[in-house]
Formats: C-alpha cells, structure tokens, sequence
C-alpha cells in the first residue's frame, strides 16, 4: 500500500510518500508561498536530483494536484497514476479532548476538528484546508488524522488541570494538552527497541528540542506530563517563545508598554526565547558560534535554555520516582552535541555519565552518548513523525477494508 502523509500550514504544504511494505519513502517535498504567483514546489526522489518549479498556486486544492502532478510526472514520477495512492495520512496539531487516538475522517471527525479551531488558530484551520484539497482530487481515498496531543491523553487530571476555577476546564475546556506527541511517541518506541527493553517497564524523559521544544515524562509507555501546556507556548524556553512566565508578566508589560493583546500575543510567540535574550537569533548553532566567539548574550540565552531543559528533566525523574532513559530528538536535540553536555552534566545525581566522545560524534540512527556503566541511559534518537502518521494511517485504511470485505462477504 502506498500512503502519501501530509502535513499542511497556511501557506504551505509537506509530503512525503510512502510504501508500506517496506515503509520506503518513495518521494517527498513541499509546496511554499501557496496563495502568491512564484509558489514554489521542491520534489525529492532518492538518487535523483532535486526538482524545484516555481508558478502561481493560489489555494491548497491546487497545492494537492501540484503534488499529485509530481508524483506521476513521466520524468521526475515515482507512481503511474494518482490512483496508486491507497491512503492519505495527515498531522492535526490538536485533538483537544475528543480524540485519544488516530482516526478515519468522516463527517463527525471534520466537525469536531472544525469545533476545535480555537485551541490552535494557526494550525487546525490549515489542517482542514489540507484535508479538504486531498477531498477534492482524490475523493475515493481514505484519510486518516493523527493529532499531536493524542498521546498526551493519558495524563492524569494532577497532570493535566490547571490550578484556575474549575468552571474553566468545565465550560471551555482549559487545561494542559501537550503537544510533539507524535514525535515522543515514536522516540520512545525507537529507544525501547535500541535499549532490547519492554516499553512498559521504561521511565523515559523524551526531550524534543527544534525551534519548538517540549519535555515529556513517559511512564510505561504512556505520557505523564509533559511542559507545553493548552498552547506551545508553555514549558521550555524556545527559539522565538517564551516558555514559562509568572502570568502577571502579561498585564504588567500590556500596561507599561501599551500594549494590545496581539501584540504581547506576538511579543511572547514570536519575538522572545533565545532570540530575545541571546539579541542574535532564534537559531542554536548561531547563538552557540556567538557564544564560543565570546558574546555574553549568547552565552547567557545558551545557558538559559540548558537550564531549563535540566530542571524539567528533574522535575520529571521526580514525578516519576526515577528515570531509565534521557532521549534528545528534533533538530537541536539530535544535533546539537554542546547543548546535550550542558543539560547531562547537571544531572550526574541521577547517575547519568556522558560519554564525550560519543556525544561529539556525528551519526545516523539511534545512538547512546553515556558512558558504559552510566546508570541512566543518554539517547540521541532521530524523529520521524511522518513515519509514525503514515503507519497509522496503513493501519486504519487496511482495517476499514478489512471490514467493509467482511461485511460485503
């Protein structure tokens, strides 16, 4: 079965193609600039060069055909006909509390994501248009949604509730969500297999730091906490946001600066982190280059930011009653060796030893960066949330036919 997994923004539009058998990823790319005349479409086959074309696609539906074009170009195609692709997988940023799992979409499912719209305002309503532009070119294929906040379903309400009146999470359901879910749950799954242990009997703190980061405590399997909170804002400091704050920072710095609530919305998303303090860049290997070049602003946001991964990780071994496994995925977790040995060299009182030399050294795959003996295992595990959206999604699509063979038999 071949399933093409999308992960679709307001402007954009992600792809990649699988075939399941052998969970090959046949093509990928991305369509950028949609709605604007020099749209750009990048399209990668492995051992082939990449493909870039650029023209006018004005909305996601012509996004899609873009796509399916590519897929099934006479040159640059890896399929004969769109009708090749058995399945369409997508990433939904929130589930809220209506989805605890992946899902077939149906009318029920769109309403409910469509009722959701708040809680992600950036994100869910460039999910549907994604949903809805595979809808209209192919109308035949089952869609599956995998949501990033599923996974942290099972945390429990000491984990979850804020300390607010309860008629908030009552009436408009403000609580901790979560988000990377998909990302922890497959790090964890890979590091489970890496260390030859059962999942279930594992407690793992799985950071996952890219220009979004998010910590999460998984006990047995399952998320238990985890730093981002009913947005992506909470939690860890962060390439553009803030991560935690006293909430009366807010007020205060609406009321001295004359603010409006879009612009603090703003101030705290897109114009604080590393990028604030360091006054240099949201990006880790620039702050970390102005950091060893002597700047003092780079070094503090550096420190900053390993700081606060450190305390969230005791504070996690803590709730856990222990830790077996430190994970560090996403762009800077997997690559950035000198952040790894600032937040390791904290945390020697769990019996964590790092190895340096394994932690400076380049690679791909899952691989261990503590020291033989160490008696918490330090993981550099890669991503690949596409990966684990496609794999549900080959699990929905084949269990509906399953059904539908059954019923017709």
């Amino acid at each position: 079965m071949n399933v093409l997994v999308i992960n679709a923004g307001s402007s954009s539009l992600k792809y990649q193609l699988y075939e399941m058998t052998s969970e090959k990823v046949l093509a990928k790319g991305r369509v950028e600039r949609i709605g604007m005349e020099s749209s750009i479409l990048t399209h990668e086959v492995e051992g082939q060069p990449e493909v870039r074309e650029v023209s006018e696609i004005l909305e996601h539906t012509s996004a899609v055909r873009k796509v399916l074009d590519m897929l099934t170009h006479r040159d640059f195609g890896v399929l004969r006909d769109a009708a090749d692709i058995q399945a369409v997988g997508h990433r939904i940023v929130h589930g809220g509390e209506s989805f605890r799992e992946s899902v077939l979409i149906d009318a029920d499912v769109k309403r409910e994501i469509r009722r959701l719209f708040d809680l992600a305002p950036l994100h869910n309503p460039a999910h549907m248009m994604g949903i809805a532009a595979v809808e209209a070119n192919l109308p035949d294929v089952p869609q599956a949604v995998v949501f990033d906040t599923a996974f942290h379903q099972t945390m429990p309400p000491t984990s979850y509730l804020y300390a607010i009146p309860t008629v908030l999470y009552r009436k408009h359901k403000i609580r901790r969500y979560g988000f990377h879910g998909t990302s922890h749950d497959y790090v964890s799954q890979q590091a489970a297999a890496f260390l030859g242990r059962p999942l279930e009997e594992l407690k793992i703190v799985s950071c996952h730091i890219g220009n979004g980061a998010s910590c999460t405590a998984i006990l047995h399997g399952k998320s238990y906490d985890t730093s981002m909170g009913m947005t992506p804002l909470e939690g860890l400091m962060m390439g553009t946001r803030s991560g935690d704050l006293d909430p009366a920072v807010v007020p205060y710095a609406m009321t001295k600066e004359d603010l409006t609530l879009n612009e603090v919305n703003s101030m705290l998303n897109k114009h604080s982190g590393l990028l604030a303090v360091s006054g240099i860049s949201s990006d880790m290997r620039e702050v970390v280059q102005a950091m060893e070049e002597g700047n003092e602003s780079a070094k503090l946001a550096f420190d900053m930011y390993a700081y606060r991964i450190r305390k969230y990780v005791g504070a996690y071994a803590a709730a856990m009653n222990g830790i077996d496994a430190l994970l560090f995925t996403a762009g800077v977790g997997e690559n950035s060796a000198p952040l790894r040995r600032r937040v390791c060299e904290g945390l020697t009182f769990l019996g964590l030893e790092l190895d340096a030399a394994r932690n400076e050294a380049s690679g791909g795959g899952t691989r261990r960066i503590s020291a033989d003996g160490s008696r918490v295992e330090a993981l550099v595990v890669p991503t690949n949330e596409e990966l684990l959206i496609a794999r549900d999604t080959y699990r929905l699509a084949r269990g509906a036919a399953a059904r539908q063979a059954d019923g017709q038999a």
